[in-house]
């Protein structure tokens, strides 16, 4: 069986193919990069908003994992963004179709669901969150991501073709995983939150009304976005409060968090489990990256929210992957300690 992988050079894309390449299929990979080293696999230059060379690359394989794309907002402006997150996506779902391919898994994003790019504070309903909380996506990439959900539910109506839209968080590398300065980090978040956890209510209340206020401000002059964020997102500068990064950022992706591998993982599965339709899932590790209580996490972060759809044990994920076990079988086999 031969599966034809766009954007199969960037990180994730290599984690797949090296997943895909262990189960024993054969690898067709697409990319926008003359030269590419990549062994034992068929690498081919194409534009996936070049219809017709992509038609020719869909041709002899019998599914597609489809993860090109414009990774965040800062990287372009929207009106270069959408051409290949958007009109990308239709077209290999085109080509497949045209090919008669009734297999397809693409890289949506949790931002799908509108949190960590926004411009705006999030609209959060119950922990954990699920595939059927409403989205609230109020920049280019995430609006992006959630039109090529549709994008999938429409070639299911149209033409039949099965897939799934994978809602990874932030994808975290081995490189990543070992880094010294990450764990640092980690640390010291940990710390702010126990310091702000110990603080009588009132000073909690008036911290997190402070943040809230800053933060507002900051998104909305588009921070997060293209030129803006260019060199980086500025994550100092809001605020002096030391839980500002906390607030203003890691809260925005609650904490979810995918090693390399399972996002590959996913993928595999994706492409010979039983179902059919068309489906997001939110594929993450079981707990949150800080390994915090989630509970509260939720009760110090997120005080309005009081609905929960089932209670949490120690640092289980705010984001639910039920869907993804239920449907493909996903099963997390890495998580940060």
């Amino acid at each position: 069986m031969k599966v034809l992988v766009t954007g199969g050079i960037g990180a994730v894309g290599k984690a797949v193919v090296e997943r895909l390449r262990h189960d024993g299929w054969a690898v067709r990979v697409i990319d926008r990069q003359p030269e590419a080293e990549m062994a034992g696999v068929d690498y081919q230059v194409c534009d996936i908003t070049n219809y017709a060379a992509l038609r020719e690359q869909v041709r002899g394989c019998q599914a597609v994992v489809h993860l090109a794309a414009i990774p965040n907002p800062i990287a372009v402006a929207g009106p270069a963004l959408f051409p290949i997150n958007v009109t990308g996506t239709y077209n290999v779902f085109e080509a497949a179709a045209d090919d008669g391919i009734r297999r397809l898994v693409q890289a949506s994003s949790i931002n799908a669901f509108g949190c960590f790019w926004g411009n705006r504070e999030m609209e959060v309903d119950y922990f954990p969150i699920d595939e059927a909380h409403r989205t609230y996506t109020t920049d280019a990439y995430s609006f992006s991501k959630e039109l090529v959900e549709d994008i999938g539910a429409y070639y299911w109506r149209r033409e039949g073709i099965s897939s799934l839209a994978m809602r990874f968080p932030g994808v975290w590398s081995r490189e990543r995983i070992a880094s010294p300065e990450v764990w640092q980090r980690r640390e010291q978040a940990r710390a702010a939150i126990d310091g702000f956890a110990a603080q009588p209510a009132a000073v909690q209340l008036a911290r997190l009304t402070a943040l809230q206020q800053a933060t507002q401000t900051f998104r909305a002059q588009k921070n997060m976005e293209y030129p803006t964020g260019q060199g980086g997102i500025k994550r100092d500068g809001a605020s002096e409060d030391p839980l500002w990064p906390v607030y203003a950022f890691e809260r925005f992706n609650f904490w979810a968090y995918v090693d390399e591998r399972d996002a590959a993982q996913s993928i595999a599965k994706g492409l010979t489990a039983d179902f059919e339709g068309a489906h997001a899932l939110f594929i993450n590790a079981e707990n949150n990256s800080l390994g915090y209580d989630s509970t509260t996490l939720a009760k110090l972060f997120f005080p309005a929210v009081t609905q929960w759809q089932q209670p949490l044990q120690d640092a289980a994920s705010l984001v639910s992957i039920a869907k993804a076990q239920a449907l493909i079988g996903y099963a997390p086999e890495h998580r940060l300690g």
